[in-house]
């Protein structure tokens, strides 16, 4: 089956190359030798009869910031009244568009600058444009959203999730204890996520921390050292 396309395209093309196109006789010999070309490296190389195998698609920066929409929300609402712009700032963040999204919440927090969701998104979005780096625009965003409104848990939720991608580990594990060890409802529905990311983040410091201690051991004596800790593949905790 996989023959009878391929040639019935090469006989296709050719056709309309000739009697479409006007392709003058010159051409036409370099258009069948090209197709010619083409067929035999389908033949050299294709494999009409093996199955196909799709793979899945890897999640990618923009997919994965429907994640952090949907946990930003689940963190209420109650702490400002911008839902209007977050809706099409959050549209822009899911398609990848970072700096039309922080270009747009940088005009509604000017409009607004008591909103101290809009002020998270704006992090948000500038951690994103950034490829996961916080930058001193980001760290001001999430700053400024707490100032605002002290007990709202997105400020320091996602300033502590953007330091942990950027590898500062130890900051962004005291932001986050500090966040879970706060009065409140405890079973408010953000704090199962965070309590699982603080248990990936505590796994990754030990095994980062075992890491190096067994590099400073080896380093003086030169062999590695007869037991210790083995270090075993762990979840990203920025995820």
């Amino acid at each position: 089956m996989g023959w009878v396309i391929a040639i019935s395209l090469a006989v296709a093309i050719f056709a309309v190359l000739v009697f479409v196109l006007k392709l003058p006789r010159g051409g036409r010999e370099f258009a069948a030798t090209a197709l010619l070309l083409g067929l035999s490296g389908y033949a050299l190389q294709g494999s009409p009869k093996e199955p196909g195998s799709p793979t899945q698609p890897r999640e990618t920066a923009a997919s994965g910031q429907s994640a952090l929409i949907a946990a930003r929300q689940e963190m209420g609402d109650k702490f400002g009244q911008g839902s209007n712009y977050l809706i099409t700032a959050d549209a822009l963040a899911r398609n990848g568009q970072f700096a039309a999204a922080a270009t747009f919440l940088n005009a509604a927090v000017k409009k607004n600058p008591n909103d101290p969701d809009l002020w998270v998104a704006l992090g948000n979005s500038l951690v994103g444009h950034t490829g996961g780096i916080i930058t001193p625009a980001a760290l001001f965003a999430f700053q400024k959203a707490a100032d605002i409104a002290p007990d709202h848990p997105g400020p320091p939720f996602f300033m502590g999730l953007a330091l942990a991608q950027s590898g500062q580990f130890d900051q962004a594990r005291a932001l986050w204890q500090e966040l879970l060890d706060r009065p409140g409802d405890p079973d408010a529905p953000w704090r199962a996520d965070l309590t699982s990311r603080l248990a990936r983040l505590d796994a990754f410091i030990a095994m980062q921390n075992g890491a190096g201690a067994q590099g400073a051991a080896t380093s003086q004596d030169g062999k590695p050292p007869s037991s210790g800790p083995v270090p075993v593949e762990q979840d990203d905790p920025a995820r």
